[in-house]
Formats: C-alpha cells, sequence, structure tokens
C-alpha cells in the first residue's frame, strides 16, 4: 500500500480563490480593501522570503498588504510602538509580528501587545484562552491549516485516536484543542516521552510538529493512519519533514509531503484570519 499525497498547494490556492471571491463585496462594505500587515524585525532570510510570500498571495486575493521593516536593532519600546499603531490604524484588519525576533527581544511581550482583534496569527494569550475554552475567535494558522488536511483526507475524527508530537504553543498544544473540538482521544508527545514510537503506533491520526529532522520513523505508522508532518527541516541542503517520509507513506492512508504540505496552508489560513477580522468589523 502507498498512502494518498495530500497537496497542501492545491488544498490552498482552493482557499484563497474562495476567499478572492469574497472579496470584492467586503470591500463595497468596508469602502476599502481589507488590509492585513506584517512587521518584520531584522534580516532573517527565510523570514523575509516567507513574508514576501504573504504579501504576494494577499494582494493576489485582493487585499491591501502592508509591511513595517524594523532593524534588527530596534528596541522593543520601538517594536511595540509599531504594532499599537497598527491597533489603532482603521485600513489594517489583522497583523502580525514575524518570529522569530531578534536576540534581546521577549517576543511574548511583543505578541500580547497586539489587539485580540487584529491577531491575524491566532497566538494572542486571549486567543488562545477562547480556544481552550471553546468561544469563537481567530484561530492559530498552522494548527487551523493542519484541521483543513484533515477534512480533506477524509478521514472520521470523531472517536480518532490523535498522537500529536511537539508541544510548543504556536502548533502542538493548539493543535491537541483543535483535534479535541472535534472529538477525538488526544495524546501528546514530546521530548520526554518514555515510548514514542509505541504511542505514534496507536495513532489513527499522527500530527509532527517537532521541529527534528525525520524524528518518527515510518516504521512507527500504523496501517492507513493519517500522517500530517509540520517540519521544515533543512539537511544536506534539501528541506526534510519530521516524518521519514518515503518509509512511513507505505504504511500511511494519506500523508503530507515536506514541502508542498502544510507550509502553504499556513499562508492560506493567515489570509482567512485576515478576511474573517475585516468581516467582523462591520
Amino acid at each position: 500500500m502507498s498512502a494518498a499525497i495530500l497537496d497542501g498547494k492545491a488544498l490552498a490556492l482552493e482557499i484563497r480563490e474562495d476567499l478572492k471571491q469574497h472579496i470584492p463585496a467586503l470591500s463595497e462594505k468596508l469602502g476599502r480593501k481589507p488590509g492585513i500587515a506584517v512587521v518584520l524585525v531584522g534580516d532573517d532570510p527565510a523570514s523575509a522570503i516567507y513574508v514576501r510570500n504573504k504579501e504576494r498571495a494577499a494582494e493576489a486575493i485582493g487585499m491591501m498588504s502592508k509591511v513595517v521593516r524594523l532593524s534588527a536593532d530596534t528596541p522593543q519600546e520601538k517594536i511595540i510602538a509599531e504594532v499599537e499603531a497598527l491597533n489603532a490604524d482603521p485600513q489594517i484588519d489583522a497583523f502580525l509580528v514575524q518570529l522569530p525576533l531578534p536576540a534581546g527581544i521577549d517576543a511574548d511581550t511583543v505578541t500580547a501587545a497586539i489587539a485580540p482583534h487584529k491577531d491575524a496569527d491566532g497566538l494572542h494569550p486571549n486567543n488562545l484562552g477562547k480556544l481552550l475554552v471553546g468561544v469563537d475567535a481567530p484561530r492559530p494558522c498552522t494548527p487551523s491549516g493542519v484541521m483543513a488536511m484533515l477534512d480533506k483526507s477524509g478521514v472520521e475524527l470523531k472517536g480518532a485516536h490523535a498522537v500529536v508530537v511537539g508541544r510548543s504553543a504556536i502548533v502542538g498544544k493548539p493543535q491537541a484543542l483543535l483535534l479535541l473540538e472535534r472529538h477525538c482521544t488526544v495524546t501528546i508527545c514530546h521530548s520526554r516521552t518514555k515510548d514514542l514510537a509505541a504511542e505514534v503506533g496507536r495513532a489513527d491520526v499522527v500530527v509532527a510538529a517537532v521541529g527534528k529532522a525525520e524524528l518518527v520513523k515510518g516504521s512507527w505508522i500504523k496501517e492507513g493512519a493519517v500522517v500530517i508532518d509540520v517540519g521544515i527541516n533543512r539537511v544536506n541542503d534539501k528541506l526534510v519533514g519530521d516524518v521519514e517520509f518515503a518509509a512511513a507513506k507505505e504504511r500511511a492512508g494519506a500523508i503530507t509531503p515536506v514541502p508542498g504540505g502544510v507550509g502553504p496552508m499556513t499562508i492560506a489560513l493567515l489570509l482567512k484570519n485576515a478576511v474573517d477580522a475585516a468581516a467582523r468589523s462591520l
């Protein structure tokens, strides 16, 4: 058996095209295009590429896009001042501060300065708290993208055993909550999990988001499981995920590739959060 490949590029395009259809009517009601912004601090090459992709994707669906570029030596107070300016900007419906931030900047403090209703990433503490209690709010983009891919896979989530490998506040923890929201039984694994192979081997759904190249071995995957690989790791100038892809796809029912899996979905769900924020402002 060889797994069905879940094409993140194609699904992200579907989501973006759907958003594009709604932009003209939304723009008419707003009296302007919906606006999204990114604060980019420093000159990290990967961040610069990612921000450029976000900018192009936003403009392609008819949104107004703005990038606030600050030097790496910008003091934290200045970064927060730029965040507060975007909070007050009536042209901007949602924005984010691109991570990672330079050394010496407290990312949690900067993120908490974003107005919750303008939180494009869905990572403000208020919005994560609303996720915990099941209240509607901007959801974290990558975990939301994972859920869209699971829905596309056709897997029955109700009652399924899902294993999330990774416990970050950006992916692992919110991913577990979103899966619980859909009635999965969820196990969160991490660096101190005693028998990771056994935990993964029981899973109907595996979400790998730990940031370690091919940590999850293909032989661990239960026959027919759905495997979502969030990891992006560079090994010998090649991008690989957190899952041993070649071996895993021989056992899984469906699996995401790296690249071309979850990555494009993150930007699509970011745009959805911004369009939803614009609609809520009416």
